[in-house]
């Protein structure tokens, strides 16, 4: 007796990215958050090319004037123009925001995917690490860390990455356990395939859902964290732009001008705000493709 053999035709790589990517567009959240923030980084990164002044130039005979046909949004305690500082101040704050938030997942994704497998006393040595390091505040633990190196950019990127790896560790951990046991991984152990290729050739492409959620949500955490180190001055240093920083020095002339304190600020709030509109967005769009299983 023939017996018939039914072949099941799964959706490629590319079919999964372009419906992923139509369900962003059709999420109110999403779309406008990713474009948003699209624009924000446009803006900071092709700055240069179009801003008015040079962000450092001192312009002496117009100190802390307001919004005018010269000077768009006004200049700052030494005059120099605010629209210049605020685009090319964008660059440092998106430069931390997604640096670190990459070192973390660099870091954090290798330790989640090697806790979530292995089980018992790994798991739980890992686990208990990233438990202490996440029971310091976040501030605390970045100002431990820029404390022992010198204040810059890339250093504040550093301290700001590893405040955040024991988090992405964690929503990994957590996947990999639910994957783990997983027919394919079953499949893929006694086919002998070896430990990191089921780590990251199986487990982890099934598992990106919840790690570029955490991921995105953590990039407006990151910008924030990062500003106030650089209002603390352990970030970006003078005469580099950096919002955190000019909010600083903008907090003792705000009785004489105001706008030196605002503009940065809702250039703050506007990128963050997009940011935790775009994590929130990714979560309702993988919740209605996965019914929730995967976050």
């Amino acid at each position: 007796m023939a017996t018939e053999q039914t072949t099941i035709q799964l959706p490629s790589r590319y079919e999964q990215l372009r419906s992923t990517a139509e369900e962003i567009r059709q999420t109110p959240k999403a779309f406008v958050g990713l474009t948003l923030l699209t624009a924000i980084t446009v803006i900071s990164v092709l700055g240069p090319y179009f801003v008015p002044y040079d962000p450092t130039a001192i312009h002496s005979g117009h100190i802390l004037e307001g919004p005018s046909a010269q000077f768009l949004l006004g200049t700052d305690a030494l005059g120099r123009d605010l629209l210049s500082r605020v685009i090319i101040g964008g660059r440092t704050s998106l430069l931390l925001g997604f640096g670190s938030v990459g070192l973390a997942l660099g870091l954090g994704i290798p330790i989640g995917l090697t806790a979530g497998y292995t089980h018992g006393k790994v798991d739980e040595v890992i686990m208990r690490a990233m438990d202490l390091l996440m029971s310091i505040p976040t501030l605390l633990l970045g100002l431990l860390i820029l404390t022992a190196l010198s204040s810059n950019v890339w250093n504040a990127i550093f301290a700001v990455g590893i405040v955040y790896a024991p988090r992405i560790a964690r929503v990994v951990r957590s996947a990999t356990l639910e994957e783990s046991n997983s027919e394919y991984v079953q499949s893929a152990k006694a086919q002998g395939e070896s430990t990191p290729y089921i780590l990251f050739g199986e487990i982890l492409p099934n598992i990106t859902a919840p790690i570029l959620v955490e991921g995105s949500i953590r990039i407006g955490f990151a910008i924030l964290i990062g500003s106030s180190l650089s209002f603390l001055g352990l970030g970006a240093q003078p005469p580099n732009p950096d919002w955190g920083y000019m909010i600083n020095t903008a907090r003792g002339h705000i009785f004489e001008s105001a706008w030196f304190l605002l503009w940065p600020s809702i250039a703050l709030t506007l990128t963050v705000f997009s940011v935790n509109m775009l994590g929130d967005g990714l979560r309702d769009v993988f919740d209605t493709k996965y019914g929730g299983d995967e976050l």
